[in-house]
């Protein structure tokens, strides 16, 4: 079952009523001659019918060109000779290239106006990567939800996504923080950066600050990059000390998201925790339901004002079973004010540390770039 949920409060809820109304059919189809198209409206996406790569993204509400050449390029290499070798990738494994993979099939397995998701099976070797093209209504990420069934042996897999932009640094988001390297390595120590760790989400915004794309994803932390391309690793295979590492069914999703402005200016950081901790629903039967219940169709139970917080946790105090600890950070290298808005009717009492004793600030509630801030709240008497 899908529908659209809008407007849905952070930390909190809203109740929908879901009715049967006759299906719509819209969005996705073949262009002759051309590939498969996916379109929401923001953004248009063809994929290539004869190697299932992404042949053109067009992004329609800021009118750009994504990609300068074939998106979603999954390359493999041969990756061996490391001593350290589950831990250490081959810094020479461009130098040894393997085939591309074989396309085995491409079909539609959902083309409605909620969604739209065309499915890729590919055959490398021994092994067959799936991937659904996921595009949702009203939603500028095209995510790539990917099943690999992998078989290999001392082989990188890499996925590859050239941009018609030019950046001279790449970002990258670590834990409660966001790093910048260059794309443009001169020193020994910047050449030896060639792969660098990432959580969620890597971007690239050209050097007039105007545009970028995000690459996100929900387990693989492996990116690198140069002026116009960015590459998330996929997938290894060691043979030490584990001789089966790797081999298996694997399950990710990574997704494209261009953006106008920075990361910062495109809420990067928002998308990457929306794929990584999507919406729950709970379906609830009115029927079964006590008489008695009177919930609001829509609450706010915590929210902390300024977008570029995150809540990072939310629980009992160590030694007060009456005192709640909040901890968050700030995301955007910007000083910022927790507000504390809920309707469970919730204050702030005191700033603490992260052994939770509380400290001494003239304004408790001042946040300073990339800092972890704690606090204790409780129910106001």
């Amino acid at each position: 079952m899908l529908f659209n949920a809008e407007a849905i409060p952070g930390v909190g809820y809203r109740l929908f009523w879901l009715c049967q109304e006759a299906e719509k059919h819209g969005g996705g189809k073949e262009k002759r001659g051309a590939g498969f198209v996916l379109d929401n409206g923001l953004l248009e996406v063809v994929v290539d019918k004869e190697t299932g790569q992404l042949q053109r993204v067009w992004d329609r509400f800021n009118g750009r060109e994504v990609l300068a050449g074939a998106g979603n390029q999954l390359q493999f290499f041969q990756d061996q000779g490391q001593y350290w070798d589950a831990w250490n990738i081959d810094p020479n494994y461009e130098r040894y290239p393997l085939p591309a993979p074989q396309l085995k099939s491409i079909s539609w397995l959902e083309t409605g106006q909620i969604q739209q998701r065309l499915r890729v099976v590919l055959q490398f070797q021994h092994s067959e990567i799936t991937q659904d093209y996921l595009l949702q209504a009203d939603s500028p990420v095209l995510r790539m939800v990917t099943k690999v069934d992998w078989r290999e042996t001392h082989v990188l897999l890499k996925a590859a996504f050239p941009f018609n932009l030019e950046a001279d640094y790449a970002s990258y988001e670590i834990a409660c923080g966001t790093i910048e390297r260059t794309t443009k390595p001169q020193t020994a120590a910047e050449k030896a950066q060639w792969e660098v760790f990432a959580h969620r989400w890597a971007d690239l915004t050209d050097n007039s600050q105007t545009y970028g794309v995000s690459l996100l994803n929900d387990c693989k932390y492996g990116y690198d990059a140069k002026p116009e391309q960015l590459r998330l690793s996929l997938l290894r295979s060691p043979c030490w000390p584990d001789p089966e590492a790797d081999r298996g069914e694997h399950h990710f999703t990574y997704a494209l998201y261009p953006h106008r402005g920075t990361w910062q200016d495109g809420a990067t950081v928002r998308r990457g925790y929306e794929l990584n901790v999507p919406l729950q629903s709970l379906m609830l039967d009115v029927s079964k339901q006590e008489k008695t219940t009177t919930l609001p169709p829509t609450a706010t139970l915590l929210n902390i004002g300024d977008e570029s917080l995150i809540l990072m946790a939310c629980k009992q105090a160590e030694d007060d079973q009456k005192t709640m600890i909040l901890r968050c950070y700030e995301s955007q290298g910007q000083e910022c004010d927790l507000t504390l808005n809920s309707q469970l009717d919730l204050e702030i009492c005191d700033r603490v540390d992260c052994l939770e004793r509380v400290t001494q600030q003239e304004n408790i509630c001042q946040i300073k770039p990339w800092q972890i801030a704690s606090f204790t709240f409780k129910l106001s008497s």
